[in-house]
């Protein structure tokens, strides 16, 4: 009988969890926000994620799995994670108030958690040829996917500013742009992520 592999499905529907209570938690546990405490579950899973990928055994996956395509596969889970929280989160984004202060502030700790993982990606692969013509012809088609997505978002932007009456723009606070800006980026992120994990997997079928 094949075996399940349990501590994978444990670890999903611990990110599940964890996005969930960022999206719906409300209100204070124990002095904490609870958004704060779903980013910091949701950093957590992929802590342990990372140390049973650090510290397992090197095998067929290690093989066919390059360090691009896991450093694309991850940075696929955290921009997406981002970007559902932001859309989640968008009402709260119509005024400078303390609780769009909050989004605010969870969305930096992802990106600040993500930038962290890069390095111990990195760090894991050091003796290992991390790149090479493959890998830098996929990223460079994925940064095209990227830049076109984040192109995009502007020009959308600044046609509907450009060409909507004064008394509909009431939404368009400096605040509110400044973090559509900024999901702009998380968008490009995303897209890009998505392209290469996308041909890398195209690539072993």
């Amino acid at each position: 009988m094949k075996r399940v592999p349990v501590r994978p499905i444990a670890l999903l529907f611990a990110a599940a969890a964890a996005l969930w209570l960022m999206i719906a938690g409300s209100g204070q546990l124990l002095g904490f926000d609870l958004g704060q405490v779903g980013a910091v579950a949701l950093i957590s899973v992929a802590w342990i994620s990372l140390y049973q990928l650090g510290h397992g055994r090197s095998g067929d996956l290690d093989e066919a799995v390059s360090p691009g395509e896991w450093r694309a596969w991850i940075g696929l889970f955290f921009m997406l994670a981002a970007v559902i929280y932001f859309f989640a989160k968008l009402p709260l984004f119509d005024s400078d108030n303390i609780d769009a202060r909050v989004v605010v502030r969870n969305l930096v700790t992802l990106g600040i958690a993500w930038a962290v993982v890069g390095q111990v990606l990195a760090s894991r692969w050091q003796d290992k040829v991390q790149e090479d013509e493959r890998d830098r012809e996929i990223l460079q088609r994925a940064s095209a996917w990227g830049r076109g997505a984040l192109v995009f978002l502007v020009i959308a932007l600044a046609l509907t500013l450009g060409f909507s009456p004064q008394d509909r723009l009431i939404w368009a606070t400096p605040f509110f742009l400044a973090n559509l800006l900024i999901f702009g980026l998380m968008l490009g992120w995303l897209v890009e992520y998505a392209a290469i994990a996308g041909q890398y997997w195209r690539d072993r079928q």
